[in-house]
C-alpha cells in the first residue's frame, strides 16, 4: 500500500493539492499554502485539545477527570484546508491528499518526540471489519504506516480490534460517544508492558481514543499516547 502511495503522491508532486501551483512544493503544498494550514500553536498536553493560555498545560477537563492516554500530539485544528483535504483522504479514496498530511505530520511531530517518549509500536485505531469491508481500507492504518516509516517505529495493525459495530458517531455527544464505544475494542496481549502509540486520523470529542487507550491498557500496555492529524475545538 505504501509504494501505491508513493506512486500516487509523485504524480501529485508537480501541482500544489491546493492552489494548483507548481513553486516550491513538499510533500504535495506549496510553501504559502503550508503556511496557511491551521497549526495548533498550545494544546492540552493530555487531549490535544487547543488552549488559549500559553501557561496552561491541560484543560479543564483533564484536569479534572484526566484521560487514561499519558500524552497526545496533533498537528492541526480540524479547519479548512485541512478538513477538506482528510474528507478527500476519507471518504473519496484521495490517497495524496492523506498521504501528504501524513508526511507533513510525521515531520513535525517528530521534531517533538525526544527518545524517552517514543513509542515502541504503533498501533492504528481500527474500523469494524463491515465498516472497513465497505470502504475499502482504514485511513488510521494509513498514516501509521507513514508515521512508522519515517520515525522507524513497528506498525502492527491486528494488535487492537473493533469488535463492536457502533455506527456514525459524527453527531452524537461526547457521552452519548462513550457509552456506544464501552467495550467495543479488544487489544492483545502483546501489547503488554509496551509504550503503545495509538493513531488515528481526527480526534474530535477524545471518546474513540480514550475507549481504545482503555482496551490496550487493559490488555497490559503500560503507556498509551496518541497521534492524529487534526483535533476539532
Amino acid at each position: 500500500m505504501l509504494k501505491l502511495l508513493d506512486q500516487l503522491l509523485d504524480r501529485c508532486l508537480a501541482r500544489c493539492l491546493l492552489c494548483g501551483t507548481g513553486e516550491e512544493i513538499r510533500a504535495g503544498i506549496c510553501a504559502p499554502c503550508q503556511g496557511d494550514l491551521p497549526s495548533i500553536q498550545h494544546a492540552c498536553a493530555r487531549c490535544a485539545l487547543p488552549l488559549k493560555n500559553a501557561s496552561d498545560r491541560a484543560c479543564p477537563r483533564c484536569l479534572q477527570q484526566p484521560p487514561p492516554q499519558s500524552r497526545s500530539y496533533v498537528c492541526w485544528n480540524y479547519a479548512y484546508p485541512v478538513a477538506q483535504l482528510v474528507q478527500r483522504f476519507k471518504y473519496r479514496r484521495d490517497f495524496a491528499a492523506g498521504r501528504t498530511l501524513a508526511e507533513l505530520a510525521a515531520e513535525q511531530i517528530g521534531r517533538k518526540l525526544h527518545s524517552s517518549e517514543r513509542p515502541d509500536l504503533l498501533i492504528p485505531v481500527p474500523l469494524h471489519w463491515r465498516k472497513q469491508l465497505t470502504r475499502g481500507y482504514n485511513q488510521a492504518q494509513l498514516i501509521a504506516d507513514i508515521l512508522g516509516k519515517h520515525w522507524q517505529i513497528p506498525v502492527d495493525g491486528r494488535a487492537l480490534r473493533k469488535v463492536t459495530h457502533t455506527g456514525s458517531q459524527q453527531q452524537l455527544r461526547r457521552s452519548q460517544r462513550l457509552k456506544n464505544l464501552a467495550r467495543s475494542f479488544a487489544a492483545s496481549p502483546a501489547v503488554e508492558g509496551m509504550h503503545i502509540g495509538l493513531v488515528d486520523d481526527v480526534i474530535t470529542t477524545g471518546a474513540t481514543v480514550e475507549a481504545a487507550t482503555q482496551s490496550l491498557l487493559h490488555s497490559g500496555a503500560v503507556r498509551v499516547s496518541t497521534y492524529a492529524l487534526a483535533r476539532t475545538p
